[in-house]
């Protein structure tokens, strides 16, 4: 059974004063359309905070993060400094139910970052759920999965005004939570992995012949 639907959005982290520039690429260059801008999504965190800017192609999205230096350093910055700039932090993936993927993941040895999110991420309304890194790591420098359940299209615009003072707070402060309990864990624990698995053969879509 697939429960996941396609790619949602791909979140790059840039360098410190480069997100206009890539900005200008995935609009100029590759066509995409600036639907949101938050310059700052923790206003009042004297720590730390980011910039969050959404592009949007029709059928998935981009987003640009890029850190904001205060007292601390930025968890996106920490994650530029080992992978470089427009690194590829985390790509979000649409669930079919995004609950009972949850339920199916865990079962199979793997665990969230946190409790689910609800909100409007510059994208749309959307249910959220960030796993932990793929590699045992920081959670400000490893990439992760995110796995999200979009309404159907008519539904939550009550909720899209609600949460839209709050896009990309929940985000942040999950891995920046996680950076402060030290916690390295990976997102899955392989021992779930029956040890006769073997690889399927292939099964080329129909379409594709």
């Amino acid at each position: 059974m697939a429960h996941l639907k396609k790619v949602d959005h791909i979140t790059y982290a840039c360098e410190k004063g480069s997100i206009e520039r890539w900005a200008w690429f995935h609009i100029e260059v590759e066509g995409g359309t600036l639907i949101n801008r938050i310059d700052d999504v923790r206003p009042d965190d004297p720590a730390s905070s980011m910039k969050l800017w959404c592009i949007d192609f029709g059928g998935f999205g981009v987003a640009l993060i890029e850190g904001i230096d205060r007292a601390e350093r930025s968890q996106v910055t920490s994650f530029t400094e080992r992978h470089g700039d427009h690194s590829c932090q985390h790509v979000a993936y649409e669930t079919h139910d995004l609950d009972t993927f949850t339920a199916h993941v865990q079962q199979m040895g793997g665990s969230v970052r946190g409790p689910k999110l609800v909100r409007h991420d510059g994208f749309g309304v959307l249910e959220q759920l960030f796993a932990r890194g793929y590699a045992e790591g920081g959670a400000d420098e490893v990439p992760f999965p995110e796995y999200v359940q979009r309404p159907e299209a008519g539904a939550g615009d009550e909720v899209a005004i609600t949460f839209a003072a709050e896009t990309g707070k929940g985000f942040y402060a999950q891995i920046a939570d996680a950076v402060a309990e030290d916690d390295h864990e990976p997102f899955f624990d392989f021992s779930a992995m029956p040890k006769d698995w073997t690889v399927p053969e292939p099964a080329p879509r129909a379409d594709a012949a």
